[in-house]
């Protein structure tokens, strides 16, 4: 795996990096995780994704962790099964740098297309899958908890072109 310096486009932020998660950056992750959604990842599915040695990336401005992705690629397909940038550096371009740095992740593993879910609810993440063009592929009822029981997901693919 390579680590990659990245220029933050947040104002006030005058770089950050994206590197491999490890095992250490379990805690600062979850916190991230716990701040981002109502139904958070525990530690133990981010220690499985390590351990199944999945894309496991963290984003990172100076010793701060602000953000994390998670991706499984086999069989020439990918799955984006986790994308995060903490709540607070929300919406300053860092969940697009995070999300090219996957897709990029996906093209390496020779991966054609990569798939993901999300909520319909989270509007900033369905708006950002669709501007880098992910398509709707398909919905899975009831995929989601939520405080009334469950939430559909959008199954959203993108081909990844040579």
């Amino acid at each position: 795996m390579t680590e990659s310096l990245l220029h933050a486009p947040a104002a006030g932020t005058t770089s950050v990096r994206i590197r491999p998660m490890l095992m250490a950056d379990l805690a600062a992750v979850t916190r991230n995780e716990t701040r981002a959604y109502a139904f958070p990842w525990s530690p133990g599915i981010f220690a499985d994704c390590l351990a199944a040695e999945h894309e496991c990336w963290v984003l990172q401005d100076d010793e701060e962790l602000i953000g994390h992705g998670i991706l499984s690629a086999a069989a020439g397909e990918a799955h984006l099964l986790n994308l995060c940038v903490a709540r607070d550096r929300q919406g300053r371009g860092l969940g697009r740098l995070l999300l090219e740095w996957m897709v990029e992740r996906a093209r390496s593993r020779r991966a054609t297309v990569i798939f993901l879910e999300v909520r319909p609810s989270n509007r900033a993440a369905c708006q950002l899958y669709d501007s880098m063009g992910f398509c709707d592929v398909g919905r899975r009822p009831g995929y989601y908890p939520d405080a009334r029981g469950s939430e559909d997901a959008r199954v959203m693919a993108m081909e990844l072109l040579p």
